[in-house]
């Protein structure tokens, strides 16, 4: 099943995320990290598994739909939702090669409409902050809670600032087959922005990454301005402790009340 909604559909993600170099480019993030990550958000959220295909589960920015098509293989409901058109057929094609039952809607994360919808939301790899305006990464957050059923866990996955911020690189090139892929990094006020630019034999293309980071204690207050409670956070897709200054990743659980 396939839902459409195109407002607010401007911005630097609407064109790169639909663009098929989008995943060649990317093509290392595998299957591993994905089953990884998905077995660590379990552990934590518990859900009942004598059946699972009554717990419902949206990743809210699925892109190519690995860690929902992970989830879709533990036999839970699952939507996979997304913006790109491109992204969402290759979920749909890989849930097709392996006879998986997946739910795919097109929807700008922003006009996401569900009402008690959901027992989980997830919305993983950096897949928050896209915005120019921090009341769009607001309305986002007030999207989930409304879509989720009470006592449901959203669990969001933001990179952690402080040890980007002093282990950014700068500038990197690349060999992807026949494509050379130049990349340059900044921070610039809140953001972090990669521009890129994919030379192949037929021409050269540019596009640009550009992503709001939020320290632990401002993602939290967010969260819990919008109503939500029980906020923790871990350090990487393993489960290691959250610390502030070391760990790659801010994977952070927390639930709409019961």
């Amino acid at each position: 099943m396939t839902s459409s909604n195109r407002q607010h559909s401007s911005g630097w993600f609407a064109d790169w995320f639909n663009h098929p170099l989008y995943l060649r480019l990317y093509s290392h993030r595998d299957e591993t990290e994905a089953k990884r990550c998905v077995d660590t958000i379990l552990g934590i959220v518990r859900p009942p598994l004598d059946h699972p295909s009554s717990y419902r589960i949206m990743d809210i920015a699925c892109g190519a739909g690995r860690h929902a098509l992970e989830f879709a293989r533990k036999g839970f409901s699952v939507t996979a939702n997304d913006l790109s058109p491109y992204l969402l057929q290759c979920a749909r094609v890989q849930a097709g090669e392996e006879h998986l039952p997946l739910t795919c809607t097109q929807q700008d994360m922003r006009a996401v409409s569900d009402e008690n919808a959901y027992d989980l939301v997830v919305q993983l790899f950096s897949s928050f902050g896209y915005f120019d305006s921090p009341d769009d990464d607001r309305l986002v957050v007030r999207n989930v809670f409304r879509a989720l059923a009470k006592g449901g866990w959203y669990v969001l996955d933001l990179i952690n600032p402080a040890p980007l911020k002093k282990n950014l690189r700068p500038h990197s090139r690349k060999t992807i087959d026949n494509l050379s892929v130049d990349e340059h990094r900044r921070i610039h006020g809140d953001r972090v922005i990669k521009d890129i630019t994919i030379t192949s034999p037929e021409e050269t293309l540019e596009f640009s990454e550009s992503v709001r980071l939020f320290p632990p204690q401002g993602i939290a207050a967010l969260l819990e301005e919008e109503g939500f409670r029980n906020i923790s956070m871990i350090g990487d897709y393993a489960g290691s402790p959250f610390n502030p200054e070391t760990s790659p990743r801010m994977l952070v659980f927390c639930s709409r009340p019961s």
